[in-house]
């Protein structure tokens, strides 16, 4: 563990306005934290709350030292825990999203003969393909999770053959005695 000596010493929780109260509801908090983010940000506001300096405080929580003080300032401004939870966030713009569940199953009830490939069932890759010529652009792993949501499934074809084999235990390797 890196030592702490020499560095500048910590300003005092009561001059940051940090008091036991604050202190009693971080670890109240910190005990029903169920996300490893927001735990991490309690547990550093939490030390310096007990009189740990920022740098140290960074170190164990395992966040940056800017960290520590954003996170400071914010809780500093709410007082309340809940002001170092993650904001919900709308996330990566979904990749084409033409394609919709109703289209995709109504191409895949279609049977690839009918719309002109030389193939008896979908595959991944001639599905992609078809879709591209119909203007969607999709990887593989995108097309596999669209299936998958929409609940369709795909399994390779079983071959069944017309007639039975006439010996089948000497295919398998038994001994008939004649």
């Amino acid at each position: 563990m890196p030592s702490f000596q020499g560095m500048r010493p910590a300003r005092s929780p009561e001059k940051l306005g940090l008091t036991a109260v604050d202190r009693r509801r971080l670890e109240r908090a910190l005990r029903q934290a169920r996300e490893a983010r927001h735990f991490r940000r309690l547990l550093a506001i939490k030390l310096i709350a007990e009189g740990r300096g920022p740098g140290e405080a960074a170190h164990l929580a395992a966040l940056s030292r800017p960290a520590v003080y954003f996170w400071l300032k914010r809780y500093l401004r709410e007082r309340t825990p809940s002001a170092l939870v993650d904001a919900p966030r709308s996330g990566r713009p979904r990749a084409a999203p033409r394609l919709s569940f109703e289209r995709l199953r109504k191409v895949v009830r279609t049977r690839p003969e009918k719309v002109g490939w030389a193939s008896h069932g979908w595959t991944v890759p001639l599905l992609r393909t078809h879709l591209q010529r119909q203007g969607f652009e999709v990887s593989p792993r995108m097309l596999r999770r669209r299936l998958h949501e929409a609940g369709l499934a795909w399994k390779r074809p079983r071959y069944v053959y017309a007639t039975a084999a006439p010996y089948p235990g000497q295919k398998k390797g038994a001994l008939f005695a004649v």
